[in-house]
């Protein structure tokens, strides 16, 4: 079954281009990234499926609603949580959970979303006095309030400290394993390579890439590095024509070859050729990172 449907999606904005055909589905269950650059399009995608703009062509199903003429419809199925938003400063955060379960028929258990994102020790605290971190746990508890079968999470784990965004990745997690469908828009890789099953890559209002994880670090120019302190020098020229190698560096003494599956034969077929001992050799895959700035045309 699908979620989220965007087809043939277009958004200009004082004769820009934003969004340039994008199309997707999300199925049932699955967590789906989207990662890009700043003015990728983005924001401007995942507004037109939360509802919050209308496209100036192509169209958006969320179970089957049209967020822009349907909104009733999809406020009791989706639920969001913005990039940036803010509470009136005095209202508590246990005021701000049952102001917010007060507008849904059959909320959430407030006390449990409370305890599994860290907020019972500040129920009683104001708004205006929370962390950065806190302010942004508790806008994850209001969007998962009424329950949703679908949730959209936009810089899920900005201003979290390490510990408390693994706490939160758990939570998405489970939110999948119980059935809810989830859009991740997010700068973090490791997240994006942890918890998504698939990941649209958008680069100048278009998807570059559209697979999983694995699947776009497959994609990668340099999909494998071996790095290697050899006792004997390797001639630099003869790593540089190995196979499928993009680069060769130093880094702290250890030389670097960013390549293939290849280069990692043709570099050991050099090795005995050479009758080089290679020491701390190691060979490592290449990280959602180098996927992504191949995808977006960065510069390394």
């Amino acid at each position: 079954m699908t979620a989220i449907e965007v087809r043939g999606l277009h958004k200009t904005y004082g004769g820009r281009k934003v969004v340039d055909g994008v199309s997707f589905e999300v199925g049932e269950g699955e967590i789906f990234g989207i990662l890009g650059p700043n003015g990728a399009g983005k924001t401007t995608t995942v507004e037109c499926v939360e509802g919050l703009r209308t496209p100036d062509e192509g169209w958006v199903k969320v179970c089957g609603y049209d967020p822009a003429a349907q909104r009733d419809e999809v406020t009791r199925v989706l639920g969001v949580q913005l990039q940036e938003s803010e509470l009136q400063a005095k209202l508590t955060v246990r005021e701000a959970l049952d102001l917010y379960a007060s507008f849904y028929e059959r909320p959430a258990d407030r006390q449990e979303l409370a305890e599994r994102l860290g907020l019972l020790p500040h129920l009683r605290t104001r708004f205006g006095k929370l962390s950065g971190g806190q302010k942004q746990r508790l806008f994850i508890a209001l969007a998962l309030l009424g329950d949703p079968r679908v949730v959209v999470l936009d810089e899920l784990t900005t201003g979290l400290d390490p510990r408390a965004r693994r706490e939160v990745w758990s939570l998405v997690e489970s939110l999948r394993d119980s059935g809810v469908t989830v859009l991740l828009v997010t700068h973090f890789m490791e997240e994006a390579q942890r918890l998504c099953d698939r990941i649209a890559v958008l680069d100048r209002g278009r998807i570059t890439a559209l697979d999983t994880p694995g699947g776009l670090i497959g994609r990668a120019s340099a999909a494998k590095e071996i790095s290697f302190a050899a006792g004997t020098p390797l001639d630099p020229e003869a790593l540089r024509t190995l196979p499928g190698a993009v680069s060769v560096r130093t880094e702290d003494g250890r030389t670097v070859v960013a390549g293939t599956e290849e280069t990692v034969a043709a570099f050991v077929s050099l090795l005995a050729r050479e009758g080089v001992t290679a020491g701390q050799l190691r060979v490592a895959d290449a990280s959602l990172d180098d996927a992504y700035l191949d995808l977006t045309g960065t510069e390394r």
